[in-house]
């Protein structure tokens, strides 16, 4: 019955903005836009949350002070309401040191990156190098007893291909059209390899003194599309550290264990495959957190509404960071954009109908654990469904986690009765690059969370640039790699859509209800 009663108010709210035109403030976005594009302070915010702060990893010391640090200018702009909102989260860690070289057959400094949460070594360490295959149960037993005292490289040799084809994004016609197509959802992926899990608990029960990578070619393409350009290259220096420990400490232990470059790690791998000795010097000194009244924090600040104040528009970007660089693009950028949007539209002295709030999320990169927690504190648990009373006062939530490259639409998340509303909101920014709505539903960021229970929540779709060849999670995620004028356009387009969705008469339309999701044990 909910969902039909839900369906039925979709179909009404849907017929009702295709008859009503959207009305458009001109005045107020000439506002924006001259605030935003003129006397943009984008680029300063990212340089503290990056350069001074980063990185940000969630339970880290550095995410708290980047929190205070932002609520602090939050408030000099006269937002209300600035406050954290904690959840929980397990032991943060930090790394203090970490140094890779080669002893032989010559001495080299190698580069390389603890991988997430990996323990220390006790002290730098030199040990003999063994390259370790291990694809199926049969191989287990080729090394056992064999690894003790040995720093073991746990993949083969990778080819690394020429720097061609489309390193640095900027969407295209062809791009944006097939942004604007229906893409049908990628068919069901197997669950995931738990083999990893026993090598590692094999190295530590064998003695091995560390463990060695060279990081994965491609990133999975985040955004549910299949697009060819979402391919990350390890390659030129550049190291994608992936997890080496856990934020649980009742979790079974690892050994020490780094990311290096590819071409250093495929030297280290031939060499030993000519049958000759290499040696290596290893030190990794990490630091962890233990959890203290939920560590997790997400920063939370408002511009208080008028006439709807009791409804939200909310604005959203993760705060926290991987650890191998200062997490520029991943997610400084976002942050900066969604906090000058504020500062925009109080700097425009706009008085918006709805209250507009920023949402500053932490544990994003261990699965939205910031925006889900909040989200069932707030509107619905999607494993009940049962919605509470904040559920019906939110009026949109827009999200920016893609890099630092210029807005160019938005994904409607399968919520096509935005479609009109949207487009009429581009009309007055095609100048600026903005005119495309992408029907399909995307994922692997906050406004998930949101859509889960059944809330208008939005991705915005950005040009890439470096941030699927480079950045994403990579040790090259620095201010640098950030291009200001791309930052500046994204700001101002984030503060004319919440301004727009806090101005008009209705909130923005719903999808029917989704269904209770109950948490499968294991």
């Amino acid at each position: 019955m909910r969902s039909a009663i839900a369906l039925a108010a979709l179909v009404m709210t849907t017929a009702l903005a295709a008859q009503a035109p959207e009305r458009i403030d001109e005045s107020a976005l000439a506002r924006i836009r001259e605030e935003g594009l003129t006397r943009s302070q984008v680029m300063d915010h990212l340089g503290w949350l990056s350069d001074v702060y980063g990185p940000r990893v969630t339970g880290s010391p550095s995410l708290a002070r980047a929190s205070e640090w932002a609520m602090k200018r939050l408030e000099s702009w006269g937002l209300a309401n600035v406050h954290q909102e904690k959840f929980a989260f397990g032991q943060g860690w930090t790394v203090e040191r970490c140094s890779v070289h080669l002893l032989e057959p010559q001495a080299q400094p190698l580069i390389g990156y603890p991988r997430s949460w990996s323990p220390s070594t006790p002290g730098p360490v030199a040990a003999d190098v063994m390259l370790v295959t291990i694809r199926s149960d049969a191989d287990f037993e080729k090394y056992r007893g064999a690894l003790k005292g040995k720093i073991v490289l746990t993949q083969p040799e990778r080819p690394v291909p020429m720097l061609e084809g489309r390193v640095v994004l900027r969407m295209t016609d062809k791009d944006l059209h097939e942004a604007a197509s229906v893409v049908p959802p990628p068919s069901a992926r197997e669950s995931p390899d738990r083999l990893r899990d026993r090598i590692n608990a094999f190295l530590l029960a064998e003695g091995a003194v560390a463990a060695l990578d060279r990081g994965s070619n491609a990133a999975e393409a985040e955004g549910g599309s299949d697009l060819s350009w979402k391919t990350q290259r390890a390659d030129g220096g550049t190291v994608f550290p992936g997890s080496g420990g856990s934020r649980n400490p009742a979790d079974v232990k690892q050994v020490p264990s780094a990311t290096l470059a590819v071409e250093q790690y495929n030297r280290l791998v031939r060499v030993l495959e000519k049958g000759l000795p290499v040696r290596v010097e290893l030190n990794i000194q990490t630091r962890f957190h233990p959890e203290v009244d939920r560590n997790g924090i997400t920063t939370i600040a408002e511009i208080p509404g008028s006439d709807l104040a009791g409804e939200v528009v909310m604005l959203g970007a993760h705060f926290d960071s991987t650890h191998a660089a200062t997490g520029a693009t991943d997610n400084a950028a976002g942050s900066a954009a969604m906090m000058e949007a504020m500062r925009i539209i109080t700097a425009a002295r706009l008085q918006p109908r709805r209250t507009i709030r920023l949402a500053l999320w932490g544990g994003e990169e261990q699965g939205l654990l910031g925006s889900r927690a909040y989200v069932r504190e707030h509107f619905a648990d999607p494993g009940t469904m049962v919605v509470k009373p904040e559920h019906a006062q939110v009026a949109a939530y827009f999200n920016i986690d893609n890099g630092s490259g210029k807005i160019r639409g938005i994904w409607l998340q399968s919520n096509v009765a935005t479609k009109p509303i949207f487009d009429a909101w581009m009309k007055p920014l095609a100048d600026l690059g903005v005119a495309t709505t992408g029907p399909r539903s995307v994922g692997s960021t906050d406004h998930v969370a949101f859509d889960a229970v059944g809330l208008p929540g939005f991705q915005f779709i950005q040009d890439r640039l470096e941030y699927n060849s480079r950045t994403h999670h990579s040790n090259m995620d620095v201010y640098d790699r950030v291009q200001p004028d791309d930052m500046r356009q994204m700001a101002t387009v984030a503060a004319v859509f919440a301004y727009d969705a806090a101005m008009r008469d209705a909130k923005l339309p719903r999808k029917p209800l989704p269904l209770a999701r109950p948490a499968v044990s294991r």
